[in-house]
């Protein structure tokens, strides 16, 4: 098996990998964490998805793909230059909301129904907002997280919030964890 030959990359991802050059975003998702998210995603008809930490549009051009057309997806970030631009690329879905807005202050203030998938993207339902975002998920719903493994862009000391928030997941009762060794380090929630 090859792992790298990743099928079905969104047609419109190689224009944002080109923008995410342009204007020098340099925290974009991989192919392999959006080809999972896809799949995941797919495994959820009629389903109800959060992404927090939108970015340019990287992985959410992969969920997009993996949604059908029932589903809804809801993207927030608090940068208005990324969102706008990833309005401009997916702002004429009627299935996505994109909103531009801190995570914590979404999350805290958010009163809607629970979702079938959570990517938590950014600090706000990673590192902060835990227990909020994981109260989000619905039963038998996946809490997913990426860039667990060390990474060239880590602040210095970002190691040990890694090592917390990981130490904390293993602790919850309420959720089934698996965490791979793969692209930049996942962990993958489901709620029981």
């Amino acid at each position: 098996m090859n792992d790298s030959n990743i099928q079905d990359i969104p047609t419109i991802h190689k224009e944002i990998v080109r923008k995410s050059e342009e204007i020098g975003f340099t925290m974009p998702s991989d192919l392999y964490v959006g080809s999972f998210l896809k799949t995941l995603i797919a495994s959820k008809p009629n389903g109800r998805f959060l992404e927090i930490g939108t970015g340019i549009g990287l992985s959410l051009s992969w969920m997009i793909e993996g949604m059908d057309n029932n589903s809804h997806l809801t993207s927030v970030d608090n940068d208005k230059e990324l969102t706008d631009i990833a309005e401009t690329y997916f702002g004429n879905d009627d299935r996505i909301e994109l909103i531009c807005k801190d995570g914590t202050q979404w999350i805290k203030e958010y009163a809607g129904e629970k979702f079938d998938l959570i990517f938590a993207d950014a600090w706000p339902g990673k590192y902060s907002e835990i227990d909020e975002i994981l109260d989000l998920v619905k039963v038998g719903g996946f809490y997913i997280i990426d860039d667990m493994t060390k990474q060239p862009n880590w602040p210095e000391g970002h190691e040990d919030n890694v090592i917390q928030l990981t130490a904390y997941l293993e602790k919850r009762v309420d959720f089934q964890l698996t965490k791979m060794k793969w692209s930049t380090g996942l962990i993958l929630a489901v709620k029981k």
